[in-house]
């Protein structure tokens, strides 16, 4: 196992101890989206330190700590937090009960945060025949109680203490005194005491001092002035009382008066102890006085005149929490450095939370190096610190050992160390151990935030782990916390993903309709995959309630679905009379002609058309094209005409109806009326779109009417039209195919064109492409013209690809580096071009090394290229 200094000094004599860090290939170079990339150095030798390996090197360093712990406290408590039914398991240890022993095991769960066990063995303590608390005892457990803020307990407890009648060893008035002082009740520790002062009895010195400490803390000036007059006339005045009137002066905010006090006792000759400078310069950092701060702690660290090892650590506690954070950093180093200092554990805690609340995760690692060289055990906030450390810096791997392996060096993660790993194992997609993360947590009182809750919900979504999120949304509700609507509707999609609808529509009911919008769709798809149009429907219509904007998709899948049930056409106007409420509403008429149209229910669509007509409603283009696509998908070329010529007749014909009409009749194969009713609109003096051209072109084309193509684009050019990708692509296409484009080119190129023309440069790139043209031209220098007529597309280059690949491999791998050189992205036909030339050259070798990057890129060969290869000698089992 290495030793955590071997993990950055192996291979010492090569480079520094934080060249770790700059290492190219060191593990810290993983740290994810922080700024230390930027160390990296050319310079720095590499080595390989793995996860593994940094892993092993903290579980080593965080044993030191678990191995100078009481082998008995650690069994205790285990026994502890194993179950209810501990109580046999402890007797039988026959443990040696004392104050200092109960003492001792207090202060173990305490400094480990185990509240819950330290309130147990308090209380099994107390029912031992041969073990009385004492104040000692309930001291100890009242404070641990108050730090771990559960004030509450600490009272409920005194109450019981009042009530009840104790034999035990213990002085009953004092520890009331001490225990509702240390709760934060002074006026009532007050009145107790004035009860005993009553009774004739007093507190010792001890007790003195807790309630002198409780009303300094809590600003009762004449009660404290009070009690310190009594703590002096009794002689039990100490150094301990000199700190608590400095802390009282700090608290009512005169630190001048303080540093006077701190003076006269150095001119008094009494001898300082720490505490006093410590509580004046903490104060001075909280009064944003700073340099004052450290000035006094440099004036009294030169005189020698008292222990400041407390003093620097409240300096630099301050300097962080006013923020000057480097500041602090340059403190502690100073004092390292020039006077040896060495802090404790908090201290370093203290800086290295901090450091990583601000990802400066460098530095973190450089305190933890600086720990572990100075021998300081981790303790529970350290080891805490670590794991999220390795989760800001991205190795999740590193904090998932140190985690898994927590029971051997006695590890209990705090609420910020669950949230950061989960969070981290969300982000790297490790949701399983994500989730069995949060499932510890949930065992050890932590319930995660809103952020931590909402990733892993969102997480489990993601993976339709559905039976999870609703356990996790079920103990949120539990403990009143609430999750979000988005965390809802991700809820919902997952169980309709995982086809549990019916589970999605009832969650849906239990939020009383505060579905979102996008819930809603999931749930229609869902629904209608079911065979269940008629909740689908259902649905439109609460979206419809609740003023959500319905999607034409929604809609449309609704009434083609509800279309395949019984009694369709009814259940269809039931639905648009329920969405409409007999308000007129064009959208969702349009909505339900473009499903009906969809379904290919043409006369359903007009029917829905008519119904907006008697109900007073006026059909805008969208309706118009809606129904006159239905005609047209469906077949219906007589009806779809008699509409379109009605509407002409109307004067409603505009330049989209015309378009619409045109791309329409191109796609039912009726190029002649398409090509009639395009010249009826230049008639008009409407221009067709652009699409009107490239879809007449094909079609014409497909039909091998050249001559009418190529007059279409005359007519397209000669309107100052630069020539698209798509036509250009058309015509280069089919002058592969046949002559007879470019010697319809020919025939139809007019006498008054010139011979630097765009019609002219188009015929002259068509003659050169098809071979028709014996030109010297290379292939770039065909690039450049084809460019002089249209934008290149992949298409443009796969079709002179195709062209190359007829009589030059070598030409054509130059082309094909060319493309991509000029940010195309090869398609699969790109591949299958090539492999079937090299096929063709009877280059089978060459053939197949390009098959296996076609599927690289996840292509495959078409047919014909498939058994082009076959022919060529390769074995039919490559295939």
């Amino acid at each position: 196992m290495l030793p955590l200094k071997h993990v950055v000094t192996k291979h010492k004599h090569k480079f520094k101890l934080k060249s770790v860090f700059s290492s190219s290939n060191s593990i810290l170079n993983q740290i994810h989206n922080t700024h230390y990339a930027s160390l990296s150095s050319p310079t720095t030798p590499s080595f390989s330190v793995t996860q593994n390996d940094v892993a092993s090197t903290f579980k080593t360093w965080f044993q030191i700590h678990h191995h100078s712990k009481d082998p008995l406290t650690i069994r205790i408590y285990q026994i502890l937090s194993s179950g209810d039914d501990f109580s046999p398991s402890l007797s039988s240890l026959s443990l040696p009960l004392s104050e200092p022993f109960v003492l001792r095991v207090l202060r173990h769960g305490g400094d480990n945060n185990e509240i819950l066990s330290c309130l147990k063995f308090f209380d099994w303590a107390g029912r031992q025949p041969r073990f009385n608390h004492t104040r000692a005892t309930f001291v100890a457990i009242f404070r641990i109680l108050t730090r771990a803020s559960h004030v509450p307990l600490v009272l409920e407890f005194l109450q019981t203490f009042r009530k009840r009648v104790f034999s035990h060893r213990v002085r009953f008035d004092d520890t009331l005194v001490v225990g509702y002082a240390i709760a934060g009740k002074p006026e009532v520790a007050l009145h107790v005491f004035g009860k005993m002062r009553f009774q004739g009895l007093d507190l010792d010195g001890f007790s003195y001092h807790i309630l002198l400490n409780a009303l300094a803390e809590e600003d009762y000036f004449n009660a404290f002035s009070i009690v310190l007059s009594q703590i002096r006339m009794k002689g039990y005045a100490t150094s301990v009382t000199d700190a608590i009137v400095v802390k009282f002066l700090c608290k009512q905010g005169k630190l001048d008066e303080a540093e006077d006090y701190l003076n006269c006792l150095l001119g008094s000759g009494k001898e300082l102890h720490g505490s006093e400078v410590s509580f004046l310069v903490g104060s001075l950092c909280e009064n944003n006085r700073f340099d004052h701060a450290v000035e006094l702690v440099k004036e009294f660290g030169d005189l020698g005149l008292a222990p400041l090892e407390q003093a620097y650590g409240v300096c630099v506690k301050g300097l962080v929490k006013g923020g000057r954070l480097d500041e602090a950093l340059e403190f502690f180093r100073q004092k390292r450095d020039s006077e040896g200092y060495v802090p404790g554990s908090p201290r370093y805690n203290m800086l290295i939370c901090r450091l990583l609340r601000e990802s400066r995760l460098h530095d973190v690692y450089g305190l933890l190096m600086d720990m572990n060289e100075s021998c300081i055990p981790p303790d529970m906030v350290t080891m805490n610190a670590v794991l999220c450390f390795f989760c800001k810096a991205g190795m999740v791997n590193v904090a998932l050992q140190l985690y898994n392996s927590r029971s051997q060096f006695g590890l209990n993660p705090n609420q910020m160390a669950y949230k950061y790993l989960i969070l981290t194992l969300c982000w790297d997609g490790s949701v399983k151990e994500a989730y069995s993360v949060l499932k510890s947590s949930l065992s050890n009182g932590f319930f995660p935030d809103r952020r931590a809750f909402t990733t892993i919900v969102h997480a489990l979504c993601r993976e339709c782990k559905v039976d999870e999120v609703k356990e996790l949304i079920h103990l949120a509700l539990e403990r009143d916390f609430t999750p979000s609507a988005v965390t809802y509707d991700k809820f919902i999609s997952a169980l309709c993903r995982s086809g549990r609808v019916e589970d999605g529509y009832l969650v849906h009911g239990e939020l009383n309709n505060a579905t979102a919008r996008f819930s809603y769709s999931k749930m229609i798809r869902s629904f209608i995959k079911s065979n269940r149009a008629d909740i689908g429907a259902r649905l439109l219509v609460e979206m419809k309630e609740k003023d959500f904007v319905l999607t034409r998709t929604s809609c449309r899948a609704v009434i083609c679905s509800l279309l395949h049930m019984d009694n369709p056409v009814s259940r269809v106007f039931n639905l648009l009379d329920m969405l409409t409420h007999g308000k007129p509403d064009v959208q969702i008429f349009n909505f339900f002609i473009d499903g009906a149209g969809h379904a290919n229910k043409t006369e359903l669509a007009r029917n829905v058309y008519e119904l907006m007509i008697r109900n007073n409603i006026v059909p805008n283009i969208v309706s118009q094209i809606l129904v006159l696509n239905s005609f047209l998908k469906s077949g219906m070329i007589f009806d779809a005409l008699n509409f379109f010529n009605s509407l002409r007749r109307q004067g409603v014909v505009n330049r989209k109806l015309y378009n619409c009409m045109i791309i329409g009749l191109c796609k039912a194969n009726k190029a002649d009326i398409a090509h009639d009713i395009l010249f009826e609109m230049l008639n008009t003096q409407l221009n067709p779109s652009i699409e009107c051209y490239e879809s007449l072109v094909q079609a014409l084309c497909s039909l091998k009417r050249y001559h009418e193509a190529i007059n279409l684009v005359h007519v397209y050019m000669k309107m100052g039209r630069r020539l698209t990708s798509f036509l250009g692509n058309v015509l280069l296409f089919h002058s592969l195919i046949s002559p007879d484009v470019y010697d319809t080119c020919v025939h139809l190129r007019c006498a008054t064109e010139g011979e630097s023309s765009p019609i002219s440069t188009l015929n002259f790139v068509i003659g050169a492409f098809s071979g028709c043209l014996r030109v010297n031209h290379s292939i770039e220098e065909l690039e450049e013209l084809i460019a002089m007529c249209f934008p290149l597309d992949i298409y443009t280059y796969n079709l002179l690809l195709r062209r190359v690949t007829n009589y030059d491999m070598d030409q054509a791998c130059e082309l094909f580096n060319r493309i991509r050189q000029r940010g195309y992205e090869p398609n699969g036909w790109t591949y299958d071009i090539m492999v079937h030339g090299f096929s063709n050259h009877g280059r089978n070798d060459e053939a197949k090394h390009w098959i296996e990057k076609m599927h690289e890129k996840g292509f495959y060969p078409t047919e014909n290229t498939r058994r082009n290869v076959i022919k060529s000698n390769f074995s039919n089992e490559e295939y």
